[in-house]
């Protein structure tokens, strides 16, 4: 169901910074001080990216990460124009997101990382719990994971070699 665009415009996108760290590498000449930035992208119609990125300024770092995000779109499935199919768990490494489908008029009750992937992708009614590790950059990633990894009621009729209606009863 993963499915990936290959030229995107750069202007389609909306892109918000996920995290943004100072790291620095101990030499023998010193301290090297580098910025690694975290950049997430959607469209706010289903479509959502992750990318990270390295350099020696912040802008540069910035620019680097959503360039790798814009490669990275995946097409996530919205139920009503509003909220997911149903109650997932992604995660990616050792943290846990947990995503839950929600009524209209609810909003989304996520934190952090979560809500800002949730947000870009174009979701309305979620409910989220983050368990686990609460890294940014792997939050994120889970999130992007429970998204990619559901699968819609067309989808398990497919499966199962039935129609929607046979399914629905």
């Amino acid at each position: 169901m993963e499915k990936k665009f290959n030229n995107p415009r750069k202007d389609e996108f909306k892109d918000e910074v996920v995290d943004l760290r100072r790291v620095t590498k101990v030499t023998k000449g010193g301290r090297n001080l580098h910025f690694s930035a975290t950049v997430a992208v959607g469209d706010c119609k289903g479509r959502i990216g992750i990318g990270s990125g390295k350099a020696n300024e912040v802008t540069e770092a910035i620019k680097k990460a959503r360039m790798q995000a814009v490669k990275n779109v995946h097409k996530v499935e919205i139920v009503d124009g509003r909220t997911i199919s149903h109650e997932i768990i992604g995660t990616r490494g050792a943290a846990r997101v947990l995503i839950k489908p929600a009524k209209a008029g609810t909003g989304i009750i996520a934190g952090g990382p979560v809500r800002t992937i949730l947000e870009l992708a174009g979701f309305k009614d979620v409910v989220s719990k983050s368990l686990g590790s609460n890294t940014k950059i792997n939050t994120a990633s889970a999130t992007l994971n429970a998204l990619i990894s559901q699968k819609s009621i067309s989808h398990v009729a497919k499966l199962r070699g039935k129609t929607v209606e046979e399914i629905l009863g």
